[in-house]
């Protein structure tokens, strides 16, 4: 005879998430989320809305026990790679520190749908839960992660949108030649009124001193060193000048007044990653879009300046740097010290590329009391000669700007010009008066 089969049902007495007990009457921890992506007036009074609204609303459960409120101010949603309150909370919760989490939507949590998921996975796997208040979703619900997946996507779509409109809007204002500087970290103009550039005098003045200095002589490291030297705050506010941003002063074409407009763009809505615009989409340059702080001349030779010194090593530590030539290479003398841990040391002068070429240069090397003794014997030299030095300075100035011949040559083309155009316009009258052999 069988034995009818007996089955006892011993109900769960943990949550499946949690590991705490089902009826255990602690109060869980909850914290907030809140996030507004722009740092305009409108959008800070939702940011205080939101922190006020949550912190109020938490409080009054009475089965809930506030943790905090963390935030991110005038940051974009589309990854969660720059949003420090974002990356504390969940280290926080990770660390037992908070049980739930509640946010506005899923848009406000993340426009990412890899970094809301992930993000929500790596949660769900520690037991907290995450609560979507406008589309009601709790993670820890059977139907959540779909639900998430789905509002997840739907926002990413909604960022793509925004951002192709706000690129589409940024590239008529550049068609139309309007243009914005990021003042905050440009030197030497403001916002006007009327949004257009207006100098600031006091900036204005470091500007055209860095471009007389780099014209002097001075190299973009020595100038950086100067400025750090003479404590002038940089474009940022910091206090250390670096080569590149003396660099990007001085090839900045809207300190002539021009503006190149499409410098770079954005790669991907989701990553805000900037490359350098190389022709993948197109540029706009403005002249005279606004009030210059450097003449275009000047500006024209700073450019050139930057053309002679490439390829070559400059230094603005001497005052004979690069001006030395190898008779053999043509290339620039540069100091070397010898024996310089010991009582011999000395610096000498030589071809910075004698040893480069397949055969060395033939020219010696010289101490720099022999280039000084030279330079000294030169300037004497002048000096005693200085009346034929200067008749020979004021004849080939002479020389060199005699048009004498130019005009001459011109007088005789406008003449001509002047016969050519009478004969043409004589044969269009007579060729309207009566039949004229056209081919002759």
């Amino acid at each position: 005879m069988n034995t009818a089969r007996t089955v006892t049902v011993i109900p769960a007495t943990l949550n499946l998430f949690t590991n705490t007990p089902k009826m255990s009457q602690n109060k869980r921890k909850v914290a907030a989320y809140a996030r507004v992506s722009t740092d305009n007036e409108e959008q800070l009074s939702s940011y205080a809305a939101q922190v006020d609204y949550y912190t109020r609303y938490i409080k009054s459960k009475t089965e809930w026990d506030f943790v905090d409120i963390y935030t991110d101010e005038g940051i974009t949603a589309t990854n969660t790679k720059k949003r420090d309150g974002f990356k504390r909370m969940v280290k926080d919760a990770l660390d037992g520190k908070i049980d739930l989490i509640v946010t506005k939507s899923v848009s406000r949590f993340a426009r990412n749908t890899v970094d809301t998921l992930t993000t929500v996975r790596k949660l769900k796997e520690k037991g907290i839960e995450v609560y979507f208040e406008k589309e009601n979703i709790y993670t820890l619900d059977s139907k959540g992660e779909l639900l998430i997946t789905i509002m997840s996507s739907l926002a990413q779509e909604e960022s793509r949108s925004i951002s192709e409109n706000t690129t589409w809007g940024q590239r008529k204002r550049f068609a139309d030649g309007k243009v914005s500087l990021p003042y905050k970290k440009f030197l030497g103009y403001e916002r006007g009124e009327d949004g257009i550039p207006q100098i600031v005098e006091k900036e204005a003045k470091i500007v055209r001193l860095i471009y007389r200095l780099f014209l002097e002589g001075r190299t973009t490291n020595g100038i950086a060193t100067h400025l750090t030297r003479l404590k002038v705050p940089t474009p940022a506010g910091k206090e250390k000048w670096t080569t590149s941003t003396i660099k990007s002063i001085l090839t900045n074409e809207k300190y002539k007044g021009d503006a190149l407009l499409q410098k770079s763009y954005t790669v991907d809505f989701l990553t805000k990653k900037k490359k350098k615009n190389e022709g993948e989409v197109p540029q706009y340059y403005v002249e005279n879009s606004h009030e210059a702080i450097i003449s275009p001349e000047v500006f024209d030779m700073v450019q050139y300046e930057f053309e002679k010194r490439k390829g070559r090593v400059q230094s603005g530590a001497n005052c004979f740097s690069s001006k030395i030539v190898c008779g053999d290479c043509g290339r620039f003398y540069g100091s070397k010290i010898w024996h310089s841990n010991d009582k011999y040391r000395k610096i000498i002068w030589r071809c910075n590329a004698k040893f480069k070429n397949k055969e060395k240069c033939r020219t010696p090397h010289v101490t720099e009391q022999q280039i000084k003794e030279a330079f000294v014997k030169t300037v004497n030299s002048m000096i005693e000669n200085k009346e034929q030095v200067i008749k020979d300075c004021k004849e080939l100035i002479l020389e060199l700007t005699d048009v004498t011949l130019i005009e001459e040559k011109e007088i005789k083309l406008q003449g001509e010009r002047s016969v050519l155009y009478n004969s043409m316009k004589e044969l269009i009258e007579q060729n309207s008066r009566s039949k004229i052999d056209q081919v002759k």
